[in-house]
């Protein structure tokens, strides 16, 4: 009999001592279900429906892996899920941690490490954002062409090594783009592409906040996403985003947004999202 892995990893006191707490976690997810993998897929708030769409899927708690940070908000499972998507071999991050949970924008550094230690040399973010544009409104999709990093924070501070100077020009890929785009047209689905303004959380923007990311150019505003992109690229993986628009953003309507409203709306266009996502990857790039 197989003895399953040792989840213990190395200690926290070196800078380099993520790399080898994912590739202990690539080990653990390896020996329940053998690789290598080609995409990995980070889910947003409400959209645990396409881990469930996941084929011979295996599901490994965050608990279980070591390095992983816990997500302590709700409708975040805290899982990876391996198996195969569209005939893709996938691993799919039900759940992320977000800077404001931790004060640590490296909180995805791990996970996302590890994805690339199992092979997977691109990565698709999905995340529920605000609109802040009047002919974009909920349960729109949105496919990221371009971010703002407005809280000026960057998971990449305090790495010594000269790869932290990452080019971040065409950082959501246009091939993959491009994929996402000729789907959404066979699917008959309209698809809208943006800029996404990061803001920290967890408390919403003000509507002086919205004002100002119109003038910047931002079409939707969130919490998540752009340090998972840096990361990523960072990890030499090509990087697509989509966004389930899930409300106006603050000022813009009578009622101003809440994690609630989050919730319903991404849960109700959870459906479409995973049909997208589904039939991208039928002509994912290599």
């Amino acid at each position: 009999m197989t003895e399953q892995p040792s989840a213990a990893a190395p200690s926290a006191g070196s800078a380099h001592d993520w790399r080898g707490l994912a590739e202990a976690a690539a080990r653990v997810v390896s020996w329940q279900r053998p690789g290598p993998y080609e995409v990995a897929i980070v889910l947003g708030s409400g959209l645990g429906q396409l881990a469930d769409a996941v084929e011979e899927a295996v599901r490994v708690p965050y608990g279980d892996l070591p390095g992983f940070p816990g997500s302590g908000v709700s409708g975040h499972a805290g899982a990876l899920v391996a198996g195969r998507l569209s005939g893709r071999r996938v691993i799919v991050f039900a759940g992320r941690a977000h800077f404001y949970e931790h004060g640590d924008p490296r909180a995805m550094r791990v996970p996302i490490a590890t994805a690339a230690a199992l092979g997977c040399t691109s990565l698709l973010l999905t995340n529920a954002a605000g609109s802040t544009r009047e002919d974009v409104g909920p349960g729109s999709l949105m496919s990221i062409s371009d971010h703002i990093a407005f809280s000026g924070i960057n998971p990449l501070i305090g790495e010594p090594s000269d790869a932290r100077f990452v080019n971040l020009v065409d950082a959501y890929d246009p091939a993959l783009r491009q994929t996402i785009a000729a789907a959404a047209e066979r699917l008959q689905q309209p698809v809208s592409e943006g800029v996404y303004m990061w803001f920290s959380g967890p408390a919403f923007e003000t509507p002086a906040e919205i004002r100002m990311a119109r003038t910047l150019g931002a079409d939707a505003v969130g919490m998540s996403t752009v340090p998972e992109a840096i990361l990523a690229r960072f990890m030499g993986l090509k990087v697509a985003a989509l966004s389930t628009i899930t409300n106006y953003a603050a000022g813009m309507v009578a009622t101003g947004p809440s994690h609630q409203e989050t919730k319903d709306v991404a849960g109700k266009a959870a459906e479409r999202l995973t049909a997208l996502v589904k039939a991208a990857l039928e002509d994912w790039p290599a």
